[in-house]
């Protein structure tokens, strides 16, 4: 997926290289690291955010927005993250990438965005939200990954309901999340009259339960649901497959 990171700023970080996408990105060694999601996630966006405006609710170290107006054709992006460390991470890699005027970092929690954007400001919503509710699945010890990993301020509710404030009538909402908690991802977007454009599952290998599944969400329209043929991350040999190989190797 990417380039084995190098150490940078003694042993508390390290540089990783993005070579398909032409990014390289600060990391924490040891604390929360973006996983194959949000590499997924913008794949699944595509040219949709061609040339429009973008914000990413949760951004952590800021590759989404990085991805997204550097080879997906976003125009402009803002990427929100509570946890300072992370922000300024995302702040970091930012300038490294060259992308200071095209990527906005935003030191916010998200209940808090209604104070710093009017109504309907962007084309296109972005998440890779915390999948988990308080005290379920595993803890970890390494700072900063059981934020981005469990709700803590903000439930799926919070996040739907700030996404659809931010979109622009007609625009899309973009959401990878976890399979067991589908059918609350449909109902919470039901009551915020959401319309669920797009679904598509991911699977490890083929004969696997899905591990995660993209969604695109339309504010202001109805819709019929599309249901996407499934994404096979590996063959059985456990190489990438032809469509994983073209969005995640380096």
């Amino acid at each position: 997926m990417a380039t084995p990171g190098r150490a940078t700023n003694g042993t508390d970080e390290t540089l990783d290289e993005l070579r398909r996408y032409s990014l390289s990105l600060v990391q924490p060694r040891t604390g929360y690291r973006y996983s194959l999601d949000p590499l997924l996630l913008c794949a699944f966006v595509a040219e949709r955010a061609t040339g429009g405006s973008l914000i990413d609710l949760g951004t952590g170290c800021g590759i989404i927005p990085l991805l997204m107006t550097r080879h997906y054709g976003a125009a402009s992006a803002v990427g929100v993250e509570c946890q300072e460390a992370m922000a300024g991470l995302a702040e970091r890699n930012c300038s490294l990438n060259g992308s200071q005027n095209h990527v906005r970092i935003l030191r916010e929690d998200i209940l808090d965005l209604r104070r710093h954007f009017p109504v309907s400001s962007f084309d296109s919503v972005l998440s890779n939200p915390p999948f988990r509710n308080p005290g379920t699945g595993k803890t970890s010890p390494r700072a900063g990954r059981d934020i981005a990993r469990h709700e803590t301020t903000a439930g799926l509710s919070d996040f739907l309901s700030v996404a659809k404030y931010l979109v622009k009538p007609g625009g899309s909402i973009f959401f990878v999340y976890l399979p067991s908690r589908l059918q609350e991802f449909m109902a919470v977007a039901g009551e915020l009259k959401l319309a669920v454009a797009r679904l598509r599952m991911v699977h490890g290998t083929i004969g696997a339960e899905a591990r995660i599944f993209l969604a695109e969400l339309k504010k202001g329209r109805k819709c019929d649901l599309a249901v996407e043929p499934p994404l096979v991350i590996y063959k059985d040999d456990g190489s990438y497959s032809d469509e994983a190989e073209q969005i995640l190797e380096s």
